[in-house]
């Protein structure tokens, strides 16, 4: 049974390294996809500027053709400047009935001034606008505020099933159901510690896919190339307490878009002070009226 051992851990090496190799196929063929959409799009906007150009020539000449008879009819035609021949510096002809009467009518305002409520209206478009899809508000300030960070109890912790270096959690963040959390915690806290604890939660990253199980938050921990802490909350919190920032008012994104690189902004000032107080440029991560969240004995290191 002995001499098997080194094949299995063989075996067990290569399915690693198989699950790792069709990981990035799968993303490798997620980006040839958007390359061909993209190429495809391309060449219809092009296809579409061809036909474009043609529309506007074919135009042009019924608008010569249609002058040249009502001149031929009589119709005497008059340059009128517009918005478009202000800009562009041309103008433009337009058809006037010559009539043999001596008053004329009264010219008509080409732009009519906007009203009060129009410009309100507009101008509350132009805000909604700024929001993109998720939620997220393009002209917030990219700070310790975008982050959703909660007061969790990690009520149950047990081994991935296919790493061994994760664990899997259900965590209670406050909410109606606990979330499933993956953490790469087995070789820095034992597991009888995970079991039924409180922790600081980031609950607004968008949920990843860990070896087959979707986690849905964060696990906040002081961290250094040798050693990692899981943050821990003031004595008397409570699941779904929010962690605020003095200094740094504001409401938590819904999801933070992966794209803008939020989260890879805001790290880098998340540290322990000289007490192991947990700190966002020197304001302490504070549940209000309870505390601030501490690591037990890492101070002045990075949090992530």
């Amino acid at each position: 049974m002995s001499a098997n051992n080194p094949v299995l851990n063989r075996l067990e090496q290569r399915t690693v390294e198989a699950d790792e190799v069709i990981e990035y196929l799968k993303q490798q063929v997620l980006l040839l996809k958007e390359k061909a959409i993209l190429q495809a799009s391309i060449r219809e906007e092009k296809k579409l500027r061809v036909e474009n150009a043609k529309l506007k020539k074919d135009v042009e000449e019924l608008k010569k053709q249609l002058i040249e008879k009502e001149k031929r009819n009589g119709v005497k035609q008059i340059a009128v400047p517009t918005a478009a021949a202000v800009q562009s510096s041309s103008k433009v002809l337009v058809s006037e009935t010559v009539k043999p009467a001596a008053s004329t009518a009264p010219a008509v305002p080409a732009n009519k001034e906007k009203s009060p409520k129009e410009n309100e209206d507009k101008k509350k478009k132009k805000g909604e606008n700024k929001k993109s899809i998720g939620g997220e508000d393009e002209s917030k300030p990219i700070d310790v505020s975008r982050l959703d960070l909660r007061v969790g109890r990690i009520m149950t912790a047990k081994k991935h099933p296919d790493a061994d270096s994760l664990y899997l959690e259900e965590v209670d963040v406050g909410e109606a159901t606990p979330r499933t959390v993956v953490s790469g915690l087995v070789k820095h806290v034992p597991i009888e510690q995970m079991q039924n604890r409180m922790a600081v939660l980031l609950c607004n990253l968008k949920a990843a896919k860990m070896r087959g199980v979707v986690s849905q938050a964060m696990v906040m921990c002081a961290s250094s190339p040798d050693k990692v802490e899981v943050l821990d909350p003031p004595s008397g919190a409570v699941p779904g307490d929010r962690v605020t920032f003095e200094g740094f008012p504001g409401e938590p994104d819904k999801e933070l878009n992966p794209k803008k690189k939020v989260w890879e902004q805001i790290q880098p000032d998340l540290r322990t002070d000289g007490q192991c107080t947990a700190t966002y440029k020197g304001a302490a991560f504070e549940i209000t009226g309870k505390g601030v969240c501490k690591a037990q004995t890492m101070s002045n290191s990075g949090i992530k």
